[in-house]
């Protein structure tokens, strides 16, 4: 199965994130951390520990242009895996931990003030059609990074696509490189 998002935008800050946000605010109090997670993930280990404990999925290098995005629940599917799609970047070994049945790429800008307001206001934008959100059962996914573009209408589009696989339980593997740079340019056919 794959769920389709088109002109997503990284609110010009070269930086996507994916996970269960509601997750993200469980983390942050029972962390006792600030509101400005921006601010703490750049100047602490807690960003770091988010992504080991599968709360976050950091996507660095996000040039500003519009996307689409791709969520595929299995390799099969996958679009950018397809003949004709320019896969540009490939990176496996992240794990995702959803606890609140839904997934979501959001911005960086979400946590310079990340209230439970601002969360309750995204979370509400995020009801509006063809915003990058979906539903999944709860539990860990292993999740697989491509990045590249996809044909669309004879035009290549700049796309990223996760691929989820559901697990009993995370499998502790190598760190990732969380400072991997997705960089994708306008110019990519």
């Amino acid at each position: 199965m794959r769920y389709e998002f088109n002109e997503v935008l990284n609110d010009q800050i070269d930086y996507f994130l994916l996970g269960d946000i509601q997750l993200l605010a469980r983390f942050k109090e029972e962390n006792g951390l600030p509101d400005d997670l921006a601010y703490e993930f750049t100047h602490t280990d807690s960003g770091d520990r988010a992504v080991l404990e599968g709360v976050v999925l950091p996507l660095a290098g996000i040039e500003n242009l519009p996307y689409t995005v791709i969520f595929s629940l299995d390799e099969v599917s996958a679009a950018l895996l397809q003949p004709g799609s320019q896969l540009k970047h490939r990176r496996e070994g992240y794990w995702l931990r959803v606890e609140n049945r839904a997934v979501m790429l959001f911005t960086w800008r979400i946590l310079q003030h990340f209230t439970n307001k601002t969360m309750g206001d995204l979370l509400a934008r995020y009801q509006m059609r063809n915003r990058p959100i979906i539903e999944l059962e709860n539990g860990w996914y292993q999740v697989e990074v491509l990045a590249g573009a996809v044909l669309r209408d004879g035009l290549y589009e700049p796309t990223f696509e996760f691929i989820l696989e559901s697990a009993a339980r995370r499998i502790d593997r190598a760190p990732v490189d969380t400072a991997y740079a997705f960089t994708l340019r306008a110019d990519i056919a």
